[in-house]
């Protein structure tokens, strides 16, 4: 079976083909630009793949109630061109294939559920920091769906004494997204994420509100492995410092042995690497 999968981000689509085991065998990245401009590019990228099905793993909000009018859309978002737009009706008029469609945070946790990290796990999190922050989990085998999706990536957070910056998300302004995606520490420091590698100041900060955030969904959702990737951790020394303040935040309470003394191999990267979210889109069709 060749299966189609596509990572449809802010920034870029990355647009691959696969087979039902994970394994990705050809890539190609494409920028995000209009609908109609990124869109004509997959579909050339498609046009001669013969793919039995597609996946699809979106940056949202989106509309996942089958049911629902607007099933397949990219809703809310404040990506220009892309608010309210039907993305799994426009891949139809290219493809006459099964499509899955989810969230990307939720394929990539659904794809490292069964090829990487959390392999053989039942319960895992993803969540990605880099242009936004997004956060997908797998629960008792299933991803989790609601009355919508889950945003984890725009829970509050507590404001740190020393942060004065007003945050940027144009929806909540400070709220974990606001204070902690890759555009507010370039908007607070004055420089990109990559130009502050030596600046602690910026990376305990960082880790101040991370850690937070990972300490909430661990009380409330207990996943079996939290999985933390994107372009913001690229910075290394990002997971020591995230694993020491998640711990203090719990102080304890929690009373798991992977909290308590395994630390290092419960808050973890991506297992598959950049290729989390392709591999999850695989995984949709699966």
């Amino acid at each position: 079976m060749i299966i189609g999968a596509i990572e449809a981000g802010g920034t870029k689509f990355v647009c691959g083909i696969g087979n039902e085991d994970g394994v990705i065998t050809e890539r190609v990245s494409i920028p995000t630009t209009t609908p109609e401009e990124t869109l004509a590019e997959v579909a050339a990228f498609f046009k001669d793949k013969q793919v039995d099905a597609l996946g699809v793993g979106s940056f949202g909000p989106v509309d996942l109630d089958e049911s629902s009018s607007t099933y397949g859309f990219i809703t809310s978002t404040p990506k220009p061109h892309w608010n309210n737009f039907d993305l799994v009706g426009e891949l139809k008029k290219h493809f006459d294939v099964p499509i899955g469609f989810d969230t990307d945070v939720n394929a990539a946790a659904l794809g490292e559920s069964l090829w990487g990290a959390a392999k053989g796990l039942d319960s895992c999190l993803y969540m990605t920091v880099g242009t936004g922050i997004g956060v997908g989990a797998l629960v008792e085998g299933k991803l989790i769906h609601g009355l919508t999706h889950p945003e984890m990536g725009h829970i509050m957070v507590r404001r740190h004494e020393e942060d004065s910056f007003d945050g940027r998300c144009p929806f909540h302004g400070d709220c974990l997204e606001g204070l902690a995606a890759g555009p507010a520490i370039e908007d607070r420091w004055g420089k990109k994420g990559q130009e502050l590698v030596d600046s602690p100041k910026v990376w305990e900060l960082e880790a101040y509100y991370l850690a937070q955030a990972i300490a909430n969904y661990v009380l409330i959702l207990s996943p079996k492995k939290v999985i933390v990737g994107g372009g913001v951790m690229k910075q290394a020394q990002l997971y020591p410092l995230v694993r020491e303040k998640v711990k203090e935040i719990l102080g304890g309470y929690v009373q798991s042995e992977q909290i308590l003394e395994k630390m290092d191999e419960y808050i973890v990267p991506p297992g598959l690497g950049d290729n989390a979210g392709l591999a999850g889109a695989i995984g949709l069709v699966k």
